[in-house]
């Protein structure tokens, strides 16, 4: 694309400048303004003027001040540096930025590192688009493949020998066309793939309430809503930490620093169960937190899709944290209120439905250019104003994701981790797992899960009555009712993210704890049903069944204290 003529500055408004003089300019085109060329993206047309959305303070910026367009949209560089580092809301590198980057930082930046290349292709082959020209050792613990990019396809010349490259370096020559380890890519378009797939294997988060009553599948979306102290950046950081995904994305989106930085230190530090290394060779970190740009955060979540996209089409299993998209929102509220547009319910855009849906969609699991299979889960935050789950942004989004996850703040406030509320949260994923898990081993998942749903309403059902009436004056069943849903939340539902034994719950170890809960909570109901005064029941220790989460590490562990369970409460038997 040809460069636009110079323009000139001829108003500004916060980090929206308007430009005279760009002709030829296109929307979505990135403008540099002023003598430190900060990044801007041009939002409106109008005439000979134009309007841009800077990407960075613009204090200093004045009218008369120079503006040139780059002849391309927002992009940013895709390619082996990403593993193991942190980004801003550009994908610019921040690890030895300092505080601050500078505003004149390109955004297309790397980091001047040099990669073993080994080729998996020669010249004379034939490759289409998605096809492998070789592979990258030292990019972090997952295997990259250097892939021929979208649009491109020939015959492969002047193919690199194996070796160290830089990640400017050009890898081979595919009919005709020069390609490099790593390329930019413009973040707002979707990568191309062969096909869709259903997408029906969970994603395993090592979090039993997810894994055991609303799991999410690989290729799904989840939403995360809760209040401010509901524990949402907790949960995340402990999927982040814990899920089976290759690669994990984690966008900072607007929340605070020091939060942001804690989970680094973690990071930093954190084993790998998979690889053997370190949780941080295999993380990409975008950071935009509340004290970085406002309209950087726009852009941060469609940097972070790009990424995904683009270990996807790896044939790797990606997963994308956007914590939270509500701040996201607040910078598109603030831009369209900026740009002079008729404000919708509560001073959004109209177009906050469109631009969620637009987001959300770029999971999926597929069958990619190259024909290997690999997805994208994306997980949300969802952060309503005063815990109002009627506000826009979480009415939204419960239209386009498939579960949610919603957080309650009396769980929060009683200590009860995580505090996922069973009455409020749904997986439309679950039928389909319960057969993926049939077919792999364990067809009792379903029934489990939804045995425990249903005591689980039950109990809080009979928990009101409970409370207007009191205890005693419910009938022996009913109070039996209401002590299974207290093992199941206490013995299963709660998880302490701060201890080694249960931060992590493998998939056996988890229904192993969830058929013990159920087998005591049915012989519990089944001495009521049998005359056993309830009272006698309640009275029972029940500390080796709760006590199991933390210190039976094996499912045989596990199924050693439900029979001690049962056998302290067949003694009951005949008792009255």
């Amino acid at each position: 694309m040809s460069r636009p003529s110079l323009g000139r500055v001829t108003r500004v408004n916060g980090p929206l400048v308007e430009v005279a003089g760009l002709a030829g300019v296109s929307m979505g085109e990135i403008v540099e303004l002023g003598e430190r060329g900060l990044p801007g993206e041009v939002v409106t047309i109008r005439g000979d003027s134009s309007v841009v959305q800077a990407y960075e303070y613009t204090g200093g910026l004045a009218p008369g001040d120079p503006a040139s367009g780059r002849g391309a949209p927002l992009s940013a560089l895709l390619g082996p540096h990403l593993l193991g580092g942190v980004f801003d809301g550009l994908l610019r590198p921040l690890r030895n930025a300092g505080a601050w980057l500078a505003p004149d930082q390109p955004l297309t930046a790397e980091d001047g590192r040099t990669f073993e290349f080994t080729p998996e292709a020669a010249d004379g082959d034939a490759l289409e688009a998605g096809g492998c020209l070789g592979s990258v050792a030292n990019s972090g613990r997952v295997r990259y493949r250097v892939l021929v990019p979208p649009g491109v396809a020939g015959t492969v010349a002047v193919m690199r020998t194996a070796g160290p490259v830089a990640s400017d370096g050009v890898i081979a020559t595919v009919g005709g066309t020069a390609v490099p380890l790593a390329a930019p890519w413009p973040v707002r378009a979707a990568r191309p793939y062969r096909e869709r797939l259903d997408s029906d294997r969970p994603l395993r988060t090592g979090q039993r309430v997810v894994d055991a009553l609303f799991p999410v599948s690989l290729g799904g979306t989840a939403a995360v809503p809760g209040g401010f102290g509901t524990g949402k950046t907790v949960l995340l950081q402990q999927i982040t930490k814990w899920c089976d995904a290759d690669v994990i994305v984690y966008v900072g989106c607007g929340e605070r620093g020091n939060e942001l930085a804690d989970m680094l230190s973690e990071l930093s530090e954190l084993a790998d169960p998979r690889t053997g290394g370190l949780l941080a060779q295999r993380t990409v970190v975008i950071a935009n937190t509340s004290n970085m740009p406002m309209m950087a955060r726009e852009a941060s979540i469609y940097s972070a899709a790009a990424v995904a996209e683009h270990f996807r089409d790896m044939g790797l299993d990606v997963v994308v944290v956007a914590d939270s998209t509500s701040r996201w929102a607040e910078a598109l509220r603030e831009f369209a209120s900026r740009n002079g547009e008729l404000p919708a319910e509560e001073g959004y855009p109209a177009s906050l439905s469109s631009a969620l849906a637009a987001f959300y969609e770029r999971a999926g699991r597929v069958r990619t250019a190259g024909g290997t299979i690999g997805s994208i889960t994306i997980i949300g935050a969802v952060s309503p104003a005063g815990g109002d789950m009627t506000e826009p942004v979480t009415t939204y989004t419960q239209r386009f994701v498939r579960c949610l996850w919603a957080l309650d703040r009396d769980l929060a406030y009683a200590r009860h981790y995580p505090a996922l509320a069973w009455a409020g949260s749904y997986s439309r994923d679950a039928p389909a797992i319960g057969s993926w898990h049939a077919r792999n081993g364990d067809p009792g998942w379903g029934q489990r899960r939804d045995q425990a749903i249903a005591l689980l309403a039950e109990a809080d059902r009979l928990g009101v009555l409970a409370e207007l009436m009191g205890m005693t004056a419910l009938p022996a069943r009913e109070r039996m009712t209401i002590l299974a849903g207290r093992l199941i939340r206490d013995a299963v539902l709660q998880q302490s993210a701060l201890s080694t034994a249960d931060a992590y719950c493998d998939q056996q170890r988890s229904a192993a704890l969830v058929t013990a809960v159920l087998a005591v909570a049915g012989r519990c109901l089944e001495l009521a049903g049998g005359g056993v005064a309830a009272a006698t029941v309640e009275e029972l220790d029940f500390s080796a069944i709760l006590r199991a989460k933390e210190e039976a590490a094996t499912p045989e562990e596990v199924l050693a204290r439900q029979e001690k369970m049962l056998a302290a409460l067949n003694t009951l038997q005949g008792s009255s």
